[in-house]
C-alpha cells in the first residue's frame, strides 16, 4: 500500500485489503460506502495497482465509474507500467474501456499501450473506441 509516512497498523492494512478485494469483486456497495466516508480513491497495492486498475482488470465497469467519480485516476500505471485501460483491453472488457475513455484515459500511455494491446489481441471493437 503506498502513501508514504509511517507504516500502517494491522487494522489499516486489513481495511486496505478489504477495499482492494471490493474493487476486484466489483463490490460497489462496500467500496462506495468507504469512498463516501473519505477512503482515498487513489489507494494502490504494494505493486502499484490502483483501485481503478483492479476493478478494470476484473471487468467491473460500474465499480470503475464509482472509483473515478470519487477521484480515482484513469491513467495511473502500476509498477509494471500498465494502465487500467490496457488491462481492460487485454481482458476484452469493452464496457470498462468505454468508462475509462470517457474519464480521459490515454490510449497511448503505458507499456504496452492500450492501442498496442488492442492491435495485438485483435480487439476490433475496442480499437474502434480508441479512434
Amino acid at each position: 500500500m503506498s502513501g508514504g509516512g509511517a507504516a500502517p497498523d494491522d487494522e489499516t492494512l486489513a481495511l486496505a485489503h478489504a477495499l482492494f478485494d471490493a474493487a476486484r469483486e466489483g463490490n460497489s456497495a462496500l467500496l462506495g460506502s468507504y469512498l463516501a466516508a473519505g477512503a482515498p480513491a487513489t489507494l494502490t497495492t504494494s505493486s502499484g495497482d490502483s483501485l481503478v486498475m483492479l476493478a478494470a482488470y476484473h471487468g467491473h465497469a460500474g465499480t470503475v465509474r464509482l472509483i473515478l467519480d470519487h477521484g480515482g485516476d484513469a491513467n495511473t500505471p502500476n509498477d509494471r507500467g500498465q494502465t487500467p485501460l490496457a488491462g481492460a483491453v487485454f481482458k476484452g472488457y469493452t464496457d470498462v474501456a468505454r468508462e475509462l475513455l470517457e474519464a480521459g484515459a490515454d490510449p497511448d500511455a503505458g507499456t504496452p499501450t492500450a492501442r498496442a494491446a488492442a492491435q495485438m489481441f485483435a480487439r476490433t471493437d475496442i480499437l474502434a473506441l480508441l479512434g
